[in-house]
């Protein structure tokens, strides 16, 4: 029974009886987390490895704070599970699903979520406007930033590290968990990393800097001189003075699985009443084997997206580059993720993962396109985001020929708004010189990528996180073909009463409204695109295949309607061939001006409004407006 498989977790019902914990219950409990994390998301799914890592900081500082009073934002959110679990949100067996617990921090989840999170670096920011905010009102709160050493890569951070002041109520924890972010000079820097964090260290400098300050004309420059040895010292072993240099008190390393001495840093930081960087290490996967042995596929579990469309792009990218040595492959800390560890392992010379920074990817991409090279940056829609000025600016104002590679470009069930890959399309389609791919079969994703290894411009192209779906090729790849810009599903062209134009992977959805349609004896046939700009290519493409009975089209997208595929289309359409649309009735299915915040127990595309039955609804309601509209004509 669960009661009994967490005896001191189940007694947190208030943070008064979690600050009254003992160390030894305080290691009970962390054990138990541990036990619960594991236990629940391997069943769930979820950010396993770096929660395990991250259970001795969220416990301490649950323990020191006076939370929600005092605010803690994690970083991403990858690591602020047991904050949710301590705050009271036990329900793991909703985690990331449609209308449950939430995967990332979430303002209207709890108020204990300070700040909602699922992008990298933006939490010293978010942070930073707190305590600044507290310091203007005259408040006394504390605000706790959990950053991990990628986030930390991230250039935001160092921003806001930038424009942070001395005199405020905030502490950085740098979780130091996988990149090495510190120098290191073997054992004898690691010794002097732990005295430093000792608590006879603190309390000996404390003591020695009141001392030497009361001394009359020496006292005061004996401390800068012993001050700037110190320093010295410092950065020639570990590094740590950069935080200084920058004006933030800079304590650690320290070990960050070790409840007493975080409790007892964070203590310390209170204490110096300025705004502090605590700098701790810990171990990804922690109190479990198999996820400190191999914490990158601990990192999500429960996803299996082994087979899909960014595997296949990183195989295709691999044999191209074979024969082409002027190819690169760049990601910004997801090289596991869009398909290139392999390309990383074959070509590491040629391969560049430049960390969480989506915009210095995307005009570094450009340099090297610049000097004659073939570079592929391979990002996420929801993160490609942060590189828009970067695209509009740097690549297609100056025709530069990057390949942009846009995964994970649909609706995202798991990870929710956060993670939606529904804009890209529209803010990509108002750049000039863009050309947009939407390759439905692993058999067109390489034609396109050849033909991209000749390109003289930029372009895009973007697929969902799924295998092929084998209802799309019986559907459209039933003969060999080298069409690339649109194929068509007509069981018969000459009665087709009404048309369905789609592309992605919701394609599926317009196949099988196409079938309840023609169950009901209305004939239907589906166009898939798998160009979506150029639009005037892509009208005329159209054009040929509308047939000439169609008396009713709608154009079904997973994106936001407002800017996307499916305006521009009709829009190009009804210039291009305005004669022959006019006796046709369209209307626009799409993602319209809202976030698709996911609803309990209710399917992704029903929340969105673009299921197969919203499909057959508006497509019956279009029908029925033009029988009624020749109806009273007659």
């Amino acid at each position: 029974m669960e009661e009994n498989t967490y005896p001191i977790l189940d007694k947190i019902t208030s943070p008064d009886v979690l600050k009254g914990l003992s160390d030894e219950e305080t290691q009970a409990l962390c054990a138990e987390l541990r036990r619960f994390l594991v236990d629940k998301v391997s069943k769930s799914g979820g950010h396993l490895a770096s929660n395990l890592g991250a259970v001795e900081i969220s416990v301490a500082i649950h323990k020191v704070f006076d939370l929600p009073r005092d605010r803690v934002i994690f970083d991403v959110g990858h690591q602020s599970y047991v904050h949710k679990i301590l705050s009271g949100r036990r329900d793991f067996d909703t985690l990331r699903k449609p209308g449950g617990l939430s995967g990332f921090e979430k303002m209207s989840e709890s108020e204990y979520d300070a700040f909602g999170t699922g992008h990298a670096s933006t939490s010293v920011s978010a942070a930073l406007g707190y305590a600044e905010a507290d310091k203007l009102c005259g408040r006394d709160n504390y605000t706790v930033v959990v950053l991990g050493d990628g986030a930390f890569t991230g250039g935001m951070v160092h921003e806001a590290l930038n424009n942070c002041k001395k005199d405020l109520r905030l502490i950085v924890i740098l979780n130091e968990n996988e990149m090495s972010i510190s120098k290191n000079a073997g054992a004898f820097a690691n010794h002097i990393a732990h005295m430093r964090s000792s608590r006879r260290y603190l309390r000996f400098k404390r003591v020695t800097t009141r001392l030497f300050s009361k001394i009359p004309f020496i006292g005061a420059p004996t401390l800068r001189l012993l001050r700037s040895c110190k320093r010295y010292i410092k950065n020639a072993l570990y590094g740590g003075v950069y935080f200084e240099d920058i004006g933030l008190k800079y304590l650690g390393p320290a070990d960050g699985n070790d409840c007493a001495t975080v409790e007892y840093l964070l203590e310390e930081a209170k204490r110096r009443n300025t705004s502090v960087i605590l700098h701790l290490r810990t171990v990804k996967g922690k109190g479990y084997p198999p996820a400190e042995e191999n914490p990158s596929a601990y990192h999500l579990v429960g996803s299996d997206y082994s087979g899909n469309f960014s595997e296949h792009f990183g195989k295709t990218l691999c044999e191209l580059a074979r024969d082409d040595s002027k190819i690169c492959a760049i990601t910004a800390a997801m090289q596991d993720g869009v398909g290139l560890s392999d390309f990383a392992k074959n070509f590491p010379d040629r391969f560049f993962d430049v960390g969480i920074a989506e915009p210095h990817a995307l005009t570094f991409a450009a340099g090297l396109a610049a000097a004659g090279m073939k570079p592929y940056a391979a990002i996420y829609s929801t993160f490609i985001q942060r590189s828009y000025d970067n695209i509009l600016h740097d690549i297609a104002l100056q025709k530069l020929p990057v390949r942009i590679i846009v995964d994970r470009a649909a609706l995202a069930t798991g990870d929710g708004a956060t993670h939606h890959g529904i804009f890209d399309v529209s803010f990509l389609s108002a750049i000039p010189n863009l050309c947009i791919f939407a390759p439905a079969t692993f058999e067109s994703l390489d034609r396109f990528l050849r033909a991209s290894a000749e390109t003289a411009l930029p372009m895009v192209i973007r697929y969902p996180n799924m295998k092929e779906n084998d209802r799309i090729k019986a559907a459209f790849f039933r003969e060999e073909s080298n069409e690339t810009v649109a194929r068509a599903d007509f069981a018969d062209p000459e009665e087709n009463l009404a048309v369905i134009i789609t592309y992605g992977k919701i394609t599926t959805e317009a196949l099988a409204a196409a079938e309840k349609l023609r169950a009901q004896g209305i004939p239907c046939g589906v166009i898939l695109l798998e160009t979506l700009k150029p639009y005037s290519v892509v009208a005329d493409k159209v054009a040929r295949l509308l047939p000439k009975h169609a008396a009713a089209v709608v154009f079904l997208e997973e994106g936001i309607k407002s800017g996307g595929a499916g305006m521009l289309t009709f829009d190009a359409l009804r210039k291009r061939h305005g004669a022959q649309m006019a006796n046709k009735q369209t209307e626009l299915l799409a993602i319209d001006d809202n976030f698709v915040i996911p609803t309990q127990n209710e399917p992704i595309y029903r929340t969105a409004g673009i299921s197969a039955n919203d499909l057959l609804r508006t497509m019956v309601h279009l029908l029925a407006e033009i029988k009624k509209n020749i109806s009273s004509d007659s």
